[in-house]
């Protein structure tokens, strides 16, 4: 349908696809208004750090953590910005982030320990360790800082010729300095002998060094548990027994502590001779003897190294001038130190009666034993004895020749000598 309207100077042309029904009405066409945009979500970052740690964003401060270690910086401008985070004894954390408009930005900023330091006051010259590792040497005052050491605790170690090394622990605290007094006592005289007030015996200084252990050049008896030879080196020096635990220093350690004395063997019936080493001690008595002497078994590297007295022979010198034996004993122990001294001043080192040692036994412990202060395996069946007895054959009288039994039992072949820590340098 179409229909031509006429209104003054202008014509009107309406035109309809279809006819309207009747009673219809014509009504305007209405153009929808465009959808608002959603509103844009300012940005944030969400640290997590330290409690209390200060927060700068840009340089400019922006709060502190909460208890938690939580901060929120909000409306936050898109783009690069520098996050740093801060608390005392801590390293500043820094990072370069970048934040997008309406989207969160989560930093775990951990902040580590500062370090501390140590200053050590030693004598000039002195050698300092920390936790093992060579730190350098005090200056000519006697000083030497120690830098960029982690909070904590750690192991101090000072040695010098001549002094005795100090060792103590050292806590040191994140960006502080820990000062530290470390006065080097004089070492004993290679071969000085002290008197021990409890077991009344005499000790005689044995000088750190290095020695050939096992087989000794030359000798032809030596079994396998005796090699191969090696190189060991005792980095400290130590007290030792100059002679073997005689019958009344046990009988002193018997009365101190309660402990009843062992079956006497038949050559010292009722131990009448007190000069006599003891015998029918099991590993446990040496071990218990010794501790209340205020000392220790040596361990069968340092036994070997005090009974060679610097030699390099089987034995050192011959075997009727330094040790009681099969062919010479008559079938007993005899008064010790009645032989030749060894070149430590040791006495009866060979020969009289098998001493207790510290170690347990492995027949292979050789093939794989440290180089320096070597304390024997971690476990065993049986512990060592070395030395030989009054029952010995010639073959087994020799410095390193290894024996070992069963450290419950007993038996009158059987004795100690104790040594180590005996007395402060």
């Amino acid at each position: 349908m179409a229909c031509r309207i006429h209104i003054g100077l202008f014509t009107v042309m309406i035109v309809a696809a279809t006819a309207l029904p009747a009673g219809a009405q014509l009504l305007p066409q209405v153009t929808p208004k465009p959808a608002k945009a959603p509103a844009t979500k300012p940005a944030q970052i969400v640290v997590e750090t330290s409690p209390n740690a200060e927060v700068y964003l840009d340089d400019q401060y922006t709060g502190r953590a909460s208890p938690e270690g939580r901060l929120v910086i909000g409306n936050t401008k898109p783009g690069e910005h520098n996050l740093r985070v801060s608390l005392t004894g801590k390293r500043d954390f820094q990072e370069r982030i970048t934040v997008v408009a309406g989207k969160e930005v989560r930093i775990e900023a951990t902040l580590a320990d500062l370090p501390g330091s140590i200053l050590v006051r030693t004598t000039p010259g002195a050698a300092v360790f920390l936790d093992n590792s060579n730190r350098g040497v005090a200056d000519a005052s006697g000083q030497l800082t120690l830098s960029e050491v982690a909070p904590g605790v750690h192991a101090l170690r000072i040695a010098a010729p001549g002094k005795k090394d100090f060792s103590q622990t050292v806590n040191v605290s994140s960006g502080k300095g820990t000062g530290v007094e470390a006065a080097l006592l004089n070492l004993p005289n290679p071969g000085e002998v002290r008197e021990n007030s409890r077991d009344a015996l005499k000790y005689v200084w044995i000088p750190s060094g290095t020695f050939m252990m096992g087989c000794s050049p030359g000798d032809n008896e030596c079994e396998s548990d005796e090699r191969p030879s090696h190189q060991v080196t005792i980095s400290k020096g130590f007290w030792i027994a100059q002679t073997e635990v005689t019958v009344g220093a046990y009988k002193r350690f018997a009365v101190a502590t309660g402990r009843p004395m062992p079956d006497a063997p038949r050559f010292n019936k009722g131990w009448a001779n007190d000069r006599m080493p003891i015998v029918n001690v099991t590993w446990n008595d040496a071990h218990d003897f010794c501790a209340w002497a205020g000392a220790r078994l040596p361990t069968e590297a340092e036994w070997e190294y005090a009974a060679r007295g610097e030699s390099t022979e089987a034995r050192y010198g011959s075997i009727d001038e330094v040790a009681w034996y099969s062919v010479n004993s008559g079938g007993q122990t005899h008064p010790v130190g009645e032989k030749r001294a060894n070149g430590f001043g040791l006495y009866d080192v060979l020969g009289n009666v098998w001493e207790w040692v510290n170690d347990w036994y492995d027949q292979k412990y050789y093939q794989s034993s440290p180089s320096q202060d070597p304390s024997g395996p971690t476990s065993g069946q049986q512990r060592v004895l070395r030395g030989g007895s009054w029952v010995s054959v010639p073959w087994v009288v020799r410095v390193s020749f290894r024996s070992s039994y069963n450290p419950a039992n007993r038996n009158y072949i059987n004795g100690v000598r104790c040594g180590v820590e005996v007395f402060a340098p």
